[in-house]
């Protein structure tokens, strides 16, 4: 008797064991396939203030996510949008400087995502990720004459040029770290919603192509011309403008922080193999209506 019981748990956990390896191994194989939209914005010396969803731009972005466990997925993806902000819109200290800036953002990332809660019992769970990512931009504004302007070959804080060699240029690709946090709510197995809200620190001043100090203006008109010294200094076109161009060294930014940006929105996975499921199915359908015979009468 004793043997037979020994047989009997022995043979259940084996089976239980291997079910349950089975489950976390199917469960790995399963990616998801994520859309992504809402709102992007920035923070940086035109706009201290974080979280400023008042002057938000649209944006979107997919990613997929493979489950390495029922804890932690890899996820990689990509976003696009576009930011801007105005010293009009800014502290009132700084709205004479009067200085402006638009650009596109484009990002690929890849991240470790942490499930607080098993989704598969609890049918939601808040999730925290973070990882490392690649964006362009592309910094620019409208001269006097309405005309839009690229700001960073004219090195408005003199960047690169011999008489100021401090100033390094700055590139138009950068590195990012991505962190976020969110929560999702299973629909059911394959088709999860959530909403999510990332934040992307930055090692570039210049989203904004704001940084630093103003520099001469003699030496920056003879290098660059006068375009780069009219978008250097907009307080001059500012109906309330009252000072003349800066000094050489007056602070024009603030170089000790750098820019971020940020996303808010609504995520929607959608299990691959299901995704590829509807798709197929769709496929055969069209197939079946074309081998239709149409009618004789």
């Amino acid at each position: 008797m004793r043997r037979t019981a020994i047989a009997v748990l022995s043979l259940w956990f084996c089976l239980n064991a291997g079910n349950t390896w089975s489950q976390e191994s199917e469960f790995g194989r399963k990616p998801f396939i994520s859309f992504f939209t809402g709102i992007i914005n920035y923070q940086g010396d035109l706009n201290p203030n974080s979280f400023t969803f008042g002057r938000s731009q649209f944006t979107a972005g997919a990613s997929i996510r493979m489950p390495l466990s029922r804890w932690f997925s890899a996820k990689a993806g990509f976003n696009i949008g576009s930011l801007e902000a105005a010293d009009r819109y800014n502290r009132d200290y700084l709205q004479p400087r009067n200085l402006s800036f638009f650009t596109g953002i484009k990002e690929v990332y890849a991240a470790l995502e942490l499930s607080l809660l098993n989704i598969e019992r609890t049918r939601f769970t808040p999730y925290l990720y973070g990882g490392i990512a690649v964006f362009q931009f592309n910094p620019w504004a409208y001269d006097n004459a309405g005309e839009k302007v690229y700001l960073q070959p004219l090195s408005t804080e003199g960047q690169g040029l011999p008489d100021f060699p401090s100033q390094k240029p700055y590139k138009l690709t950068q590195f990012s770290l991505p962190f976020g946090a969110g929560i999702k709510y299973a629909v059911n197995d394959n088709v999860h919603i959530g909403v999510e809200l990332s934040q992307r620190k930055t090692f570039t001043d210049y989203l904004d192509d704001v940084s630093s100090f103003y520099v001469d203006r003699d030496k920056l008109m003879a290098a660059k011309g006068p375009k780069a010294v009219e978008m250097a200094f907009r307080g001059l076109s500012s109906p309330t403008a009252s000072a003349p161009y800066p000094s050489h060294g007056e602070q024009r930014g603030t170089p000790s922080e750098m820019d971020w940006y940020y996303f808010a929105g609504i995520n929607i996975e959608v299990k691959l193999n299901a995704l590829g499921a509807l798709f197929r199915k769709s496929s055969r359908d069209k197939s079946y209506h074309q081998r239709c015979p149409k009618s004789v009468l």
